[in-house]
């Protein structure tokens, strides 16, 4: 066992003991508006200007279900393979926080919409792990607190505490897993896997954005150990809202190593919520952790309960799209690609804008190269997501076919790309209004080399003299005469002709 910050060492924690996880995720849907009100779900805002008397709580005011939430929650349920029940309804889950204005929160407790289902997921190696999912149920989003002074951004050595309403009655999905056993060493790798396949899943369904760095995809890690040979689940911790990929492993396999010297050292695991300190990959106290009983659940009397017909429900089945891993063995096929190239699709978050420009008409290694390379470029630049940049598929598309039928150079189709995302139009305005379009004019093009050879009559006798690659100085000067927009190749020709060569 290490002395540093009291943990285990790894190999001895998986030689020692049987890891436990639970995995609690929520997602923020994508509606236009709040889960039981009409204020705009929208993130960010300045604080509390999307609020009215419902979503702050305000006596009298009475919520309505937001019907495309349950659609939303429907449609995730099936595509967890969950049974979708046929009567549910939603529960106050009592407690005092400052981000909940109405002291309560509106969830599901026992009768959650969407139940007993599962999702496979495939590790780095191919292995392929049967997540269960006990549940997926609706409720509502707090507000956010933000914590003035002191070096953590907690609230503990704050100087004061700002709140943000905006974000109270967002709609949200709970995905929570059963008891995931049995996966020993690779369990954080499981976690990691389960989540990314998740995010992957709700993306290609269009029900949220998934962006764990805005707060609409989190992760709750619950991890406990059982010493090898035992039967009963050890005492579990919640390592509350991580929000990253690589920070979901990193936080169960330090909660791993940390309870395992804890109980090594003789002591006992303390139920509770934990946080994860992104700078050095620990966890750290946060508090008791409540049973059920303590947040005294009792039936929402204001709202009535939710009946999905079972026709509704099979209509919506039939909007389930291709599974991304499924899309993903397909495309690799018919794009021909190698698993680096598909990995590099996938790490940049390119695979559904590619997909999109090659049914707008583009080959899929043109289409491939715009997205993974130059616009991924772009995105780092602005630093946004890809697909948030102000270009669309189709207007790739178009653009790939300007080069192809030779109306622009690569490098015309780079600045035809900056006008669009400079909101300057389509491609085809873009290429107008900046005079873009290449000169395929011999008799201009002719005139410009007779230019370049005559401002460099040594470069000119060492073509003649046989030298052909000292044409590349002359071709150089033509594309800066015609500030890029000369075909290169034919300038090349051009200039081989000129000299007799």
């Amino acid at each position: 066992m290490t002395a540093v910050a009291d943990v285990m060492d790894y190999a001895e924690v998986v030689e020692s003991y049987d890891p436990v996880l639970g995995l609690e995720v929520h997602v923020e849907l994508n509606t236009k508006t709040k889960m039981f009100c009409g204020c705009p779900n929208q993130f960010g805002g300045e604080p509390n200007t999307h609020v009215c008397p419902t979503c702050l709580g305000l006596p009298g005011a009475l919520p309505v279900v937001n019907g495309k939430a349950v659609e939303s929650a429907i449609r995730i349920g099936l595509a967890l393979n969950c049974e979708i029940a046929e009567w549910c309804r939603f529960a106050r889950k009592n407690y005092f926080y400052p981000d909940m204005p109405k002291n309560f929160q509106t969830s599901q407790y026992d009768e959650p919409i969407a139940f007993n289902g599962y999702l496979d997921v495939v590790l780095d190696d191919g292995e392929v792990v049967r997540v269960g999912i006990e549940r997926a149920h609706m409720e509502e989003d707090t507000g956010k607190s933000l914590h003035v002074g002191g070096s953590t951004g907690r609230i503990h050595g704050a100087e004061h505490s700002l709140l943000d309403y905006n974000r109270a009655g967002v709609p949200l999905i709970e995905i929570v897993t059963k008891p995931i056993v049995g996966m020993g060493a690779r369990a954080p790798e499981v976690a990691r896997a389960y989540v990314t396949a998740l995010r992957d899943l709700l993306r290609a369904m269009d029900v949220s954005d998934v962006r764990m760095d805005q707060g609409s995809l989190r992760c709750d890690a619950n991890v406990s150990l059982m010493p090898k040979g035992a039967t009963e689940f050890g005492t579990r911790t919640e390592t509350k809202n991580v929000n990253s990929l690589r920070s979901v492993e990193r936080a169960v396999r330090y909660e791993m190593t940390r309870q395992a010297a804890v109980l090594a050292s003789g002591g006992s695991v303390t139920q509770e919520t934990r946080h994860f300190q992104e700078a050095d990959g620990t966890t750290s106290p946060g508090r008791v952790k409540e049973t059920a009983e303590d947040y005294r659940y009792f039936p929402e009397p204001d709202l009535v309960p939710i009946a999905p017909s079972r026709e509704w429900v099979e209509e919506l089945r039939k909007t389930l799209p291709e599974l991304p891993w499924e899309r993903r063995k397909r495309i690799k096929e018919e794009w021909n690609l190698t698993d680096e190239e598909l990995r590099d699709l996938i790490n940049t978050g390119a695979e559904q804008l590619v997909a999109a420009t090659v049914e707008a008409g583009a080959k899929p290694n043109e289409a491939r190269s715009w997205w993974v390379q130059y616009l991924t470029q772009q995105a780092n630049t602005r630093e946004v997501e890809l697909a948030e940049l102000p270009i669309t598929p189709a207007q790739v598309a178009r653009v790939i076919e300007l080069v192809n039928s030779g109306e622009l150079t690569n490098k015309l189709a780079r600045e035809v790309v900056q006008g669009v995302l400079a909101g300057e139009g389509e491609p085809d305005e873009v290429v107008e209004k900046r005079g873009l379009k290449v000169v395929s004019d011999d008799s201009a093009l002719i005139a410009a080399v007779d230019e370049a050879l005559a401002a460099q009559p040594d470069v000119a006798d060492k073509i003649r003299g046989g030298k052909v690659q000292a044409a590349g100085a002359i071709v150089g000067a033509v594309m800066k005469a015609t500030k890029g927009q000369a075909d290169a190749k034919r300038v090349r020709e051009l200039v081989l002709e000129r000299v007799g060569a």
